[in-house]
């Protein structure tokens, strides 16, 4: 997740739009199933939403290679969309799935090589009892391994960090350190490969907790939702 991209999420201003304030189940399709699909409480799906910055938006925090099933706001952006107000953007989240897969049922080794190539790289989690001396610490933009959340045959989730550059102009505090602390989860749903992100910026050990709670939370909501 480049930090070029996460900066213009912030400064983006959008216009008034229609949302629900409350998120509901919902079907998407994935090749020929139907998945249900559901947001943490809160938050309130945007794919939908005739908003082609939106869209774009919503494209920067995935992969060219993956097709976002649901890009969700809170409730407080959503007042400030329905105000024509820049957007606060401190928590959102997203669902995708890979486009080459969309069409098959996943294997076991398909599975295994898309955990492999998405996560793996990033070595084993850091042991860093104080989060922002540690990120502080690390180039701009490299995502940091902090945790693993959940591993499984068909789940695996982990918990990540990284450093943006300070963002100024008149409603940002200039050269304040931004950090953005976020999950990244694999996982089967009705034969199919999944993959959810919670974002949070990071002000205090609380929105880390909040992160890794949410993203427990969500994924046992999805598999309840889709059962094996």
């Amino acid at each position: 997740m480049p930090a070029r991209l996460l900066a213009a999420l912030f400064a983006a201003p959008l216009a008034a739009l229609s949302l629900q304030c409350a998120a509901t189940p919902f079907v998407v399709r994935v090749g020929l199933e139907r998945v249900v699909m559901d947001l943490p409480a809160g938050f309130a799906d945007t794919v939908d939403l005739a908003s082609p910055r939106l869209q774009d938006l919503a494209a920067t925090l995935t992969s060219a290679s993956n097709r976002v099933l649901a890009f969700g706001v809170t409730d407080a952006d959503y007042r400030r969309f329905t105000n024509g107000e820049f957007l606060d953007f401190k928590r959102y989240v997203v669902a995708v799935t890979p486009k080459g897969l969309e069409r098959n049922r996943v294997t076991p080794e398909q599975f295994n090589a898309l955990v492999s190539d998405s996560l793996q790289q990033f070595g084993k989690p850091a042991d860093a009892p104080d989060l922002v001396k540690f990120l502080e610490k690390q180039p701009i933009g490299r995502v940091n391994l902090l945790a693993e959340l959940r591993k499984e045959p068909t789940v695996v989730s982990v918990l990540q960090g990284t450093r943006l550059p300070p963002l100024t102009g008149r409603v940002f505090e200039d050269n304040k350190p931004q950090y953005v602390v976020f999950s990244t989860t694999i996982f089967l749903a009705a034969g199919k490969a999944l993959q959810l992100a919670v974002y949070s910026m990071h002000d205090n050990p609380a929105d880390a907790e909040w992160v890794r709670y949410t993203t427990l939370r969500w994924i046992e909501e999805l598999l309840r939702l889709n059962p094996r």
